[in-house]
């Protein structure tokens, strides 16, 4: 038997139609049926026959989002370091698409895509580690080259539809004495497979320009607002020239808020310079869920209101953003009809709110992101 699930009365905030105002989303056999508003029937297809099951949620004074994508988590507790299972930081958060940003390599990820993205609710896409090992066996796991094969990635990815790209970690600690060698066998994979890199940044060496240079359009930088020497920004709070390239050349930059690479006073200087186009993911593991300072990506994002961005611009960079990043425009970060039905359904409560980033600086903010439902493919889920 069919069903129809009626989102009523709740304010529809979809960045990729243009749409901000109240209505009542319908969403028949787990895809969107169309948005109609107060006074407007909806057509005999969009609503079922009578005898079909029926679900109300009723969302007023709520807004109604895409479901929420966050692009950077570690999801495999089975096995990585500091992984914590997809459910937990997904759909009970708000989130109905996570991507695991390398916990797992070629070696591994046979057993993460059965342990996983097989058995989870929340759906769950993934960068696949350059190396072999992933973080299975630690975290220097760019330091042994001999352990990045470029062939085997490439054959993964093609057989492997949740595979969205490649994640290079490129941090000193990371890659010991190799230099740039690592994200240069990444970009290798990447081009040869048709699928961007994801790299993280961090402390030098390798440099930050150098690794700036390297990347193409797609290709995605995260803990791009960082608050570590050599970051993004020079001293007087110009975006480097590597990263104006960069951004040109249609390189994407990503927060990855992490417990270690999010800072107010970085974002500040993005907001200044009036960059836009970033997506808010969340860097989220065992640790930072439970200690901060992370929690969530309604936690995530609700810092990003405390900084002055506006709700709209909040919600496109957790929706149709990060979607468009994955390459997956039109089917993820949307409430258009015909799409697979993932809906956050979240309060924006008024409440003054005292948030932390990643170097202790404190800030006070006056609303906060608390979800409330989260649709999955149509199927229902109250978050808590």
């Amino acid at each position: 038997m069919a069903k129809t699930v009626i989102v009523r009365n709740g304010t529809i905030l979809d960045p990729s139609q243009g749409i901000h105002g109240i209505a009542d989303l319908w969403i028949r056999d787990g895809r969107f049926a169309g948005i109609f508003g107060k006074d407007e029937a909806p057509a005999r297809e969009a609503i079922g026959e009578t005898t079909d099951e029926k679900e109300e949620i009723d969302a007023a004074g709520c807004l109604v989002t895409p479901g929420w994508i966050d692009i950077h988590a570690h999801l495999f507790p089975q096995r990585a370091v500091l992984g914590i299972e997809a459910e937990r930081v997904g759909v009970r958060q708000g989130v109905t698409t996570l991507v695991d940003a390398g916990s797992a390599g070629a070696a591994y990820y046979r057993q993460f895509a059965d342990e996983v993205v097989a058995t989870s609710v929340t759906g769950v896409l993934a960068w696949l580690n350059i190396a072999e090992q992933g973080l299975c066996e630690g975290r220097s796991e760019l330091a042994d080259l001999a352990r990045l094969d470029v062939g085997r990635a490439v054959e993964l990815v093609r057989s492997e539809p949740s595979i969205v790209g490649i994640k290079a970690r490129m941090s000193g600690s990371v890659v010991r004495d190799n230099g740039l060698r690592p994200l240069e066998l990444a970009k290798e994979a990447s081009r040869a497979a048709g699928v961007p890199v994801m790299v993280h940044i961090g402390n030098a060496p390798p440099r930050l320009g150098d690794v700036l240079s390297l990347l193409e359009a797609g290709d995605v930088v995260t803990h791009a607002f960082h608050g570590k020497a050599g970051g993004m920004f020079d001293d007087e709070g110009r975006l480097i020239p590597e990263g104006e390239a960069a951004l040109a050349r249609g390189v994407k930059f990503d927060i990855g808020h992490g417990s270690a690479s999010f800072s107010f006073r970085t974002m500040r200087k993005a907001l200044d310079a009036g960059l836009g186009g970033y997506t808010v993911s969340t860097d989220i593991y065992s640790k930072n869920v439970e200690e901060g300072p992370v929690y969530s990506l309604a936690v995530t994002m609700s810092k990003l209101l405390a900084l002055g961005v506006a709700p709209e611009r909040v919600v496109e960079a957790a929706t149709s953003l990060p979607a468009a990043v994955l390459g997956r425009s039109g089917t993820l970060g949307t409430l258009r009809t015909g799409a697979a039905a993932d809906v956050t359904i979240a309060l924006l409560a008024e409440k003054v709110t005292e948030f932390v980033d990643s170097e202790g600086e404190r800030l006070t903010g006056s609303r906060l992101l608390e979800p409330l439902w989260a649709i999955k493919g149509g199927v229902s889920c109250r978050c808590g």
